[in-house]
């Protein structure tokens, strides 16, 4: 994409030399695909060396031994289906880190550069900064409206998220998405972690408390992976259903704070880009999408008020639900 090229950082670069720095990467796995080996070949080549990668394997069909026998410094755990959690699997990899940060990755995240890390550490130059996500680029295959959804999340200009801009953010101030972002292991370790028991959404639960703390998250636009779906409208109403359970069962942190005015925005941006590059007959497929996001999030935030059947049928994660209902 030719807008991300030469897009100006807010954050000061430093090498590790300077400041020597420890960076591990922790990446949970389900059965990973040929995504999973492009990424550990582009984290062992970058400009800020990785110090170790702990791998969070849940077994569920095949796992590539051998891929990662071919790197010294990889450490993979394995665990069953069950006992996986988006947050407490984390925290799981985390406490085999001793290193400064840690910088988390899905095995589908595939590092844009040889820069990515280099970038999200410098960040942390800001005294503020306890956490750093990446831009996410839309890979080849990605719709034409998916594709305007990624520039919409992810633009070219870096920002810092803190408490003073949650009037004019809203949701967005407290965004972080664990396809990649680092934090800072110390912070991260006495705040407790990820909440240990969550259907999704573990990475904007532990951002915003940061945000309310005190703290700040960047977004740091050149540091990029390729990254994206093409959901169904069901995964779309699934995926929703599970965000907006998510904030339902944690109110200390979204209570209050303004969320569907995002997502409206988004729909009224995207009719305006189809009428923009003269494919108004998308704004059919953006309606149907919107529509499965919005009464996904609609019925998620009123989980409670459904019946259990129902709920496993909306549900992303039907595991989740086995200690809840």
């Amino acid at each position: 994409m030719d807008e991300e090229v030469g897009a100006s950082s807010i954050f000061s670069e430093k090498l590790q030399g300077e400041y020597q720095m420890r960076i591990d990467v922790i990446i949970p796995t389900l059965h990973p695909g040929k995504e999973f080996a492009k990424l550990l070949k582009r984290l062992e080549s970058q400009t800020l060396a990785v110090h170790k990668i702990v791998i969070m394997n849940t077994r569920c069909g095949a796992f590539p031994e051998e891929l990662v026998k071919a790197y010294d410094n990889i450490e993979v755990r394995h665990l069953e289906k069950e006992e996986f959690d988006h947050g407490g699997t984390r925290n799981a990899g985390a406490s085999h880190s001793e290193a400064d940060y840690i910088l988390f990755m899905t095995q589908d995240a595939v590092p844009a550069d040889t820069r990515l890390v280099e970038h999200l550490a410098a960040a942390f130059a800001n005294p503020m900064v306890k956490a750093a996500y990446a831009r996410q680029l839309p890979k080849e295959d990605c719709g034409e409206l998916e594709r305007y959804t990624r520039s919409f999340n992810y633009p070219p200009k870096s920002r810092i998220q803190t408490k003073e801009e949650l009037k004019t953010l809203g949701i967005k101030a407290f965004f972080c998405s664990n396809v990649c972002a680092m934090y800072d292991r110390e912070t991260f370790v006495k705040l407790g972690g990820f909440v240990k028991h969550t259907i999704f959404n573990e990475d904007m639960i532990y951002a915003g408390g940061l945000v309310k703390k005190g703290y700040g998250i960047a977004y740091v636009a050149e540091a990029k992976v390729w990254h994206s779906h093409n959901y169904s409208g069901r995964k779309q109403f699934q995926r929703n259903f599970d965000l907006a359970v998510s904030q339902a069962e944690h109110p200390e942190v979204f209570e209050g704070i303004a969320s569907e005015q995002e997502g409206i925005r988004l729909v009224k941006q995207s009719a305006a880009y189809c009428i923009k590059i003269r494919k108004p007959w998308l704004i059919a497929s953006l309606v149907f999408s919107g529509g499965c996001k919005y009464i996904g999030y609609k019925m998620g935030r009123n989980y409670r008020n459904l019946p259990k059947w129902l709920v496993l049928r909306c549900t992303m994660n039907k595991g989740y639900w086995k200690q809840i209902l």
